[in-house]
């Protein structure tokens, strides 16, 4: 079990790292939706670096909860359309 944590963890990182890299702001600057989707993509560069921090604790329950929960914050940014994210592939549920 300790293996199917560490590969998922692994695995969530990755996810979460490709995320914020593809997602571009499409939001007009200046508007409120522009400000929301910095502050969602600086939600989810904080939860990847919280879950590195865990993960280099050993704690990785906890890293695998904040890899996720900042892929969320970067899913629900593209669903909302303030990011422009590829359509195709693994990385986004639109």
């Amino acid at each position: 079990m300790a293996a199917d944590l560490e590969e998922k963890t692994n695995r969530y990182e990755e996810l979460l790292a490709e995320a914020l890299e593809a997602a571009e702001i499409a939001a007009q600057e200046g508007t409120p939706l522009h400000d929301a989707a910095r502050e969602y993509r600086e939600m989810a560069e904080s939860y990847l670096e919280d879950g590195r921090h865990f993960r280099a604790e050993d704690d990785l329950v906890n890293a695998l909860a904040s890899f996720s929960y900042g892929h969320g914050w970067m899913d629900a940014g593209a669903r909302m359309g303030v990011f422009d994210v590829p359509t195709e592939g693994h990385l986004f549920t639109i």
